[in-house]
């Protein structure tokens, strides 16, 4: 008898919190609503950072907001993903890995394709410090700077 009252006490007691965490559940899943659905606020809290960056950059910033916005519109949901992959693993690394990794990107930009081939399975086989001397042998331009970069 007394372990048929502890159990219902159990479940009496274990009952609201199992709702609590059915709700919070249904609650997470389901889907974000419209742009139509969202209140002014919820609008106003997407948009309001934007138009910070907006307003505070350069005409040359602007253009190339745009044109990321042009981009990112024709990309497929597998191309977005990469992207989104790509944008976090850059804010992972180093500053001293970014500039490497700009040194490089920009002087792959101005090889032929065997050449840029050739110089990708370089950088592959060389270690961090003569990554660094070839970093530092073929600076990459001045960036732009900015979030994220």
């Amino acid at each position: 008898m007394t372990m048929s009252l502890s159990r219902t006490v159990l479940l009496t007691a274990a009952l609201p919190l199992l709702l609590l965490c059915g709700r919070a559940a249904i609650a997470q899943s389901a889907p974000p609503p419209a742009w139509d659905q969202l209140t002014p606020a919820q609008r106003e809290q997407l948009i309001g950072p934007v138009r910070e960056r907006w307003n505070g950059a350069s005409a040359e910033e602007r253009s190339r907001m745009l044109e990321h916005a042009r981009r990112w519109q024709s990309m497929t949901p597998a191309e977005r993903a990469e992207a989104r992959h790509g944008m976090h693993s850059w804010k992972q690394l180093p500053p001293e890995q970014r500039e490497e990794a700009r040194a490089l990107y920009t002087k792959l930009r101005t090889l032929p394709d065997a050449e840029r081939e050739a110089l990708r399975e370089r950088w592959k086989q060389m270690t961090p410090e003569q990554r660094r001397r070839w970093a530092a042998e073929n600076p990459a331009p001045a960036h732009r700077g900015g979030p994220g970069r």
